[in-house]
């Protein structure tokens, strides 16, 4: 079993540890660690990508407990290695996820749509609801939204008992064995979650609801936070320059 640096501080960016496993598959290694701040792909985010000392880690997956860094040399078991996370990427995928948080919590308060499907791609979010939105009403729940990021509300992890979760209403896409990890964002939303966050709202920086779309029934909506959001509004300012 790895232990989870990323529970325990979401913003960490390095960390020591002890190689306690290196598996040579295909063209690659797969590295275990006794403890490690890489986040395997899980909760529709993506593996983290980074070094483990000089050795490049470019993908990170769990199974059966166990999170194994795949890289591109070996490191020899009992090894003691710094690792370092590829933050930017890290960050920016954190603050997609808590923006599609409360998007999806807003959805659901006002309409009582499900959220039933949920990409955090490198490029865009898509969020797929079982229920008809409106143009109007997508910027009706932008504009709640980005007031919930301006709030700088904290975002809460909780590990609710069995007893606890019986009575506690939350969102989750899929039957958890286990114990269950609660994400809560105060007055917007509680979710069941496994991957990191950002700490408070205010580090999403802005939401843009790029478009609405009729599929399967309900809509999907293309998501940008953060940076992304950001990049999006500089390169159609630029674009628009020249036009």
């Amino acid at each position: 079993m790895t232990k989870r640096l990323y529970y325990e501080d979401s913003h960490r960016k390095e960390f020591q540890a002890v190689v306690t496993a290196c598996e040579q598959t295909r063209d690659f290694w797969r590295i275990s660690l006794d403890e490690t701040a890489f986040f395997p792909e899980g909760g529709g985010q993506a593996g983290d990508s980074g070094f483990l000392n000089e050795v490049e880690i470019w993908d990170t997956h769990e199974k059966d407990e166990i999170v194994w860094h795949y890289a591109k040399a070996p490191l020899e078991p009992g090894t003691k290695v710094t690792g370092r996370i590829d933050w930017k990427k890290r960050f920016s995928r954190m603050q997609q996820h808590s923006g599609e948080h409360i998007v999806s919590g807003l959805v659901h308060a006002r309409f009582g749509y499900d959220n039933v499907g949920f990409h955090l791609g490198e490029q865009e979010v898509t969020l797929d609801f079982n229920g008809a939105i409106t143009k109007e009403e997508l910027e009706e729940i932008e504009t709640a939204a980005n007031e919930a990021v301006f709030a700088n509300l904290p975002i809460q992890v909780s590990y609710p008992s069995k007893e606890e979760l019986a009575v506690m209403e939350y969102r989750s896409k899929i039957e958890i064995e286990g114990q269950v990890r609660i994400v809560t964002i105060p007055g917007i939303d509680v979710c069941a979650c496994c991957a990191p966050h950002v700490k408070y709202t205010g580090e999403i920086g802005l939401i843009k609801l790029t478009s609405v779309q009729a599929h399967r029934g309900g809509v999907r909506i293309n998501l940008l936070a953060g940076d992304r959001a950001l990049q999006d509004y500089q390169e159609k300012e630029a674009s628009a320059r020249i036009a």
